[in-house]
């Protein structure tokens, strides 16, 4: 048993009996722990190309894809369509989340908001990218929405994007 002697001029010592207290304040820490929670890691799904199944995947129209280069200096070059049939934009963070939500409204209005046809994003980060760069765009993706998860394709950066790139200074 817990007690607190006070001792005061010849007089009767009170004793003070503590067990109460430390017993609730037990049963308030106890409470607490049991019901706060803890922050549960929030994970994106990824998609990288697989090599076993390039056969059998169904190939996305060059009208539905957006294609993102990611460079150094926090630069980035996008494209919509096919390597070397339109031009790559050059544009910084601030700039991707508008061009995001214009090309995505642009899809759904050529397939009539159909969610199977909606915008497919392919992001190739080169060398030069960081990642905290590789981060940032996958924020972005988010927050405008992009429903398909997007394809991270590492390995298969044409010699013209890289050409384009490097003409540009963000590789």
């Amino acid at each position: 048993m817990a007690e607190l002697s006070i001792s005061r001029n010849r007089r009767a010592v009170p004793k003070v009996d503590l067990t109460a207290m430390v017993d609730l304040a037990f049963l308030l820490i106890t409470f607490f722990m049991l019901t706060t929670s803890l922050s549960k890691p929030i994970a994106m799904d990824i998609a990288k190309p697989d090599k076993a199944m390039d056969d059998t995947q169904e190939p996305v129209p060059a009208s539905r894809s957006m294609t993102i280069l990611l460079g150094k200096n926090n630069k980035l070059a996008w494209y919509m369509g096919e390597t070397g049939k339109s031009q790559p934009v050059i544009e910084g963070f601030d700039g991707i989340r508008k061009s995001l939500m214009i090309n995505k409204t642009k899809v759904e209005a050529a397939n009539a908001s159909d969610p199977k046809k909606s915008l497919f994003v392919i992001i190739k980060p080169t060398e030069a990218a960081s990642y905290k760069n590789f981060v940032d765009i996958m924020d972005e993706l988010k927050v405008a929405k992009i429903t398909a998860a997007p394809a991270i394709d590492d390995e298969h950066i044409t010699k013209e994007e890289v050409d384009f790139m490097k003409q540009q200074n963000i590789y």
